[in-house]
């Protein structure tokens, strides 16, 4: 199982970025999340995915202002960004473990490269 993450970047506050996430599986049988880690900090979920589809969880702090999405055709979910504040600031990474969302990311066994998202004027 192989993620590609892509599509972060620098953006100033109050400016939206669309993560994308690429698995090499199929994503009817894998549940797909957005973790982040900011510097000093835990790494934080953010933001998942069921394998159905059919649920989608949020971390309070990105709730109504981060919306996560799939195309299934093309093995990709997105993680489409709004209204970024400078805590934002962080490394994301996509991760994917079968059928099921869980907060924890010890329970996700494949891990994307991380793409730096920056927001600061």
């Amino acid at each position: 199982v192989q993620l590609q993450a892509s599509g972060g970047g620098l953006v100033q506050p109050g400016g939206s970025l669309r993560l994308s996430c690429a698995a090499s599986v199929a994503l009817s049988t894998y549940a797909i999340a957005w973790f982040r880690q900011a510097p000093g900090k835990e790494r934080e979920g953010i933001s998942c995915i069921s394998s159905s589809g059919t649920r989608t969880d949020y971390a309070d702090s990105v709730k109504g202002r981060f919306t996560i999405s799939r195309d299934s055709d093309k093995n990709t979910v997105y993680l489409q960004m709004n209204s970024l504040k400078p805590e934002d600031t962080a490394v994301y990474y996509c991760a994917t473990r079968r059928y099921y969302c869980t907060r924890y990311g010890s329970q996700f066994g494949y891990w994307g490269q991380g793409t730096q998202v920056t927001v600061s004027s």
